[in-house]
């Protein structure tokens, strides 16, 4: 695909999601506290420096990434406040630039096939900006992402499927509507069981440095 795939209509449809997503996350800094409201709060004002009128489409070009196979079927919100943001973004997955970036592990075969990000914004991202990244999160069913750390400071919003999250070894099993804050270098595992997940991302801080495994491969 080049970005001759990508028109107006998509690139509208994408903002258009962005911004629908800005509006929860002010919603939440408002019913949160502490280091969740903090972090809200930056990735807030970081969004307000984007500058939206100029746009990249070689970044939104389809990627075909295999993730996608999970994304068309039933995907339930079990979540009414969530639902309007899955609604807005799910017509736009087949169009998505999923990615990933980890190398292949033994003992997770076809992970790089089963996981991926899209990102919006970011360094390499349709709309750029080297202070905060922002996307989408998509696991197959049955799928454990393993042990994995960052420098960056990051939050997921669940918008479909139950996963269990762990976290310095304190797992919580996370529905559509949860709010998740990982801090700088926390190391943490993700875990689907019959549904996909799907959830929007951020990351502030060192937004260059990419996510790399902590333990080791079998």
């Amino acid at each position: 695909m080049t970005d001759a795939t990508v028109t107006p209509e998509t690139l509208n449809r994408v903002l258009a999601a962005i911004e629908l997503l800005r509006s929860h996350y002010a919603r939440l800094r408002e019913t949160h506290a502490g280091e969740v409201e903090r972090e809200l709060s930056a990735v807030l004002a970081l969004l307000d420096e984007v500058d939206f009128a100029k746009s990249d489409p070689t970044h939104l070009a389809p990627s075909g990434h295999g993730v996608t196979r999970h994304l068309s079927g039933d995907l339930p919100s079990r979540n009414g406040t969530v639902a309007d943001l899955l609604a807005a973004f799910r017509p736009l997955f087949p169009a998505l630039p999923w990615r990933y970036s980890y190398e292949p592990r033994p003992d997770a075969p076809g992970l790089e096939n089963s996981m991926a990000w899209a990102e919006l914004i970011g360094p390499i991202a349709p709309f750029r900006s080297e202070k905060v990244c922002l996307g989408i999160t998509a696991i197959g069913p049955r799928v454990r992402y393993p042990e994995h750390r960052h420098p960056a400071i990051e939050t997921y919003y669940v918008l479909s499927g139950t996963a269990r999250w762990t976290a310095e070894g304190v797992t919580h099993e996370r529905a559509p509507g949860s709010f998740i804050l990982h801090p700088s270098n926390i190391v943490h595992v993700m875990e689907t069981g019959d549904e996909p997940l799907i959830a929007a991302y951020t990351w502030t801080g060192d937004v260059e440095t990419l996510s790399s495994f902590t333990s080791s491969a079998a």
